[in-house]
């Protein structure tokens, strides 16, 4: 009993008890089928034995009946057709004599009884009717009459005394039989009442059972964790009842102690990245203000400088215009470098304002159309693609939200760039295209130049930064600086291609219109749905040149572009 208490687990506990109640409905279920059987037997007696044999009887009294009745009227009338009641009652009798043997089988008092009346009836046919059938075929019916007696009367109502004996063994049979169904009745209910009264008990015993060792262990388990949940991390959990509960209050515990451990750790190392986000804070900020100052600074500088700057680059070309021969070679060089200096530096602080300017003088985001931008874009750099003989061609371009002056700004420069690196004797071609991208609108400028180094992709768009000489090349180096600026302030990246087959490919993201999203979502949705992509067919098909699955222009190489002659429907050449 004590190993019952202590080591037996809630899973054996269940399975002894259960097992229990199993092997005793068993019982009780052999038993009730074994009366449910006996049951049966009975009911078919009473309904298939007893029952028929009592009709039976009946049916054999009137066939005896018939006879007498038949035999009596032809001995009255003399008619031969009054005989056939009389054979058809002893086939009647024959028939139902032996239905009632096969019956009685089973019961062998009806059956002696039934002998008896087929004695006396053969007895009677031998003795009174056959004589006086006989007689009147012979005689006539007075002689047959003659032989009708009160002792023939007699003889014949021992016959009917002995069906009625027969009627009263069956009657017994009956009763006999009705009470054995009403004995198994009540046996069978007993066992389905005892039944019951197991499956009570054993629920009640279930219930007290899983109370006592699952329910009231499990309640102070619970009691327990939610003491822990509530922030009692240091509260020891302890379990009770069947070793699972136990082992589970354990494990409990011991996750309560790493927790514990954890939130100590967690604690201390919040105290220090509080600590952390504070000093960070506070640099945020002082960078945050040394920057506006900066920019402040740029700003002023620039803007008070132009003053003082353009005094001197303008007498200094009065001076190299006013005294150019009159002084020695060595002057005129001088006077030379000055302008040019003062030059270089008025451009240098122009580009710097304009650095310093984006972002800060802002007239707010509107749909600008690129298309429209890019024709903007060929009317400002026509001189130099004139000058550079140079052709500038675009696909369509799609519709995002910016600043049109600043969008405007970034592909001027990149076009320039273009023309300004180009190759020598070769003319240079200029191709900007489209594509959405991941709900991006990712836009390429490519041209056939000479091309950049990888190892510098990353260098070209710091401010200042030259990979050329200004003799080789003029600039202040701050274009693609700009150009960056734009592109992050609009919420995009730039990057050059470097495996681009020939010349230099820049490429640059701007955020895509909801409206530009969907449609490519449901052009993607076409295309699964047996449609042939777009994208394979702008690939394959020219008819479908400079343009994407989404709508957007298919990027193509400028010597493509060329063959094309294609700019979203337009054609730009210069030169």
């Amino acid at each position: 009993m004590k190993a019952y208490q202590q080591g037996w687990t809630l899973r054996r506990r269940v399975a002894a008890l259960l097992g229990v109640v199993l092997v005793l409905l068993l019982g009780l279920a052999a038993a009730e089928a074994a009366v449910a059987a006996k049951n049966r037997q009975n009911i078919d007696a009473v309904l298939l034995k007893s029952g028929p044999l009592r009709v039976q009887a009946q049916e054999l009294m009137g066939a005896l009946l018939d006879q007498e009745t038949a035999v009596r009227g032809y001995a009255v009338n003399g008619d031969r057709s009054d005989l056939e009641p009389y054979q058809e009652g002893v086939k009647r009798e024959r028939s139902l004599a032996a239905s009632i043997r096969d019956l009685s089988a089973d019961y062998p008092d009806v059956r002696r009884s039934l002998e008896v009346v087929e004695q006396q009836a053969a007895q009677w046919r031998a003795q009174v009717a056959e004589p006086v059938i006989t007689t009147v075929e012979r005689d006539g019916p007075a002689a047959g009459q003659a032989l009708i007696t009160d002792a023939t009367r007699q003889q014949f109502d021992g016959i009917r005394a002995s069906v009625n004996t027969l009627q009263g063994e069956i009657l017994i049979v009956r009763e006999e039989t009705a009470e054995r169904v009403n004995s198994t009745s009540n046996v069978l209910v007993v066992l389905l009442i005892i039944a019951g009264l197991v499956v009570t008990v054993a629920g009640v015993v279930m219930l007290i059972s899983l109370d006592r060792i699952l329910i009231r262990p499990l309640a102070a388990l619970v009691s327990q964790v939610r003491e822990v949940a509530d922030g009692d991390y240091r509260h020891h959990i302890e379990g009770s009842g069947p070793p699972e509960f136990r082992r589970l209050a354990e494990d409990i515990d011991q996750m309560r102690m790493k927790i514990a451990q954890e939130l100590d750790e967690v604690r201390q190392a919040r105290e220090r990245i509080e600590w952390v986000n504070s000093q960070l804070q506070k640099q945020a900020e002082e960078l945050t203000r040394s920057n506006r100052d900066l920019e402040q600074f740029a700003y002023v500088a620039s803007h008070d400088l132009q003053e003082p700057l353009r005094k001197v680059a303008s007498f200094c070309q009065l001076l190299q215009r006013r005294y150019a021969g009159q002084l020695d070679e060595r002057a005129d060089q001088y006077i030379a470098f000055a302008v040019d200096g003062a030059q270089r530096m008025q451009r240098l602080i122009n580009d710097l304002l304009a650095f310093s300017r984006i972002g800060r003088l802002t007239t707010g985001f509107t749909e600008v159309d690129l298309n429209k931008v890019m024709g903007d874009v060929a009317g400002q750099t026509e001189a130099a693609l004139q000058y550079a003989d140079a052709e500038l061609t675009w696909g369509e371009m799609p519709t995002i939200r910016g600043e049109e002056p600043l969008l405007t700004n970034l592909l001027v420069n990149l076009v320039s760039n273009s023309v300004k690196f180009r190759r020598p004797d070769v003319p240079p071609k200029v191709h900007v295209s489209s594509r959405l991208v991941d709900g991006e609108w990712e836009i390429s400028c490519r041209d056939n130049g000479i091309g950049i180094e990888p190892e510098f992709a990353d260098k070209i768009f710091v401010i200042f930064q030259r990979l050329h000489s200004k003799d080789a090349y003029p600039g202040t180096g701050i274009g693609l600086a700009i150009v960056k600026k734009i592109v992050e302030y609009h919420g995009g990246r730039v990057w050059v291609d470097t495996d681009a087959d020939e010349g230099t490919t820049i490429r640059f993201t701007l955020p895509a219109l909801e409206a530009d999203i969907e449609a490519a979502k449901a052009a993607d949705g076409d295309a699964a749905d047996g449609a042939e992509p777009a994208a394979e067919r702008a690939e394959g098909d020219p008819a479908d040149v400079g343009r994407q699955p989404d709508g957007a222009a298919r990027e193509e190489p400028p010597a493509e572009a060329d063959r094309h002659g294609t700019n979203g429907g337009m054609k730009e050449t210069v030169g």
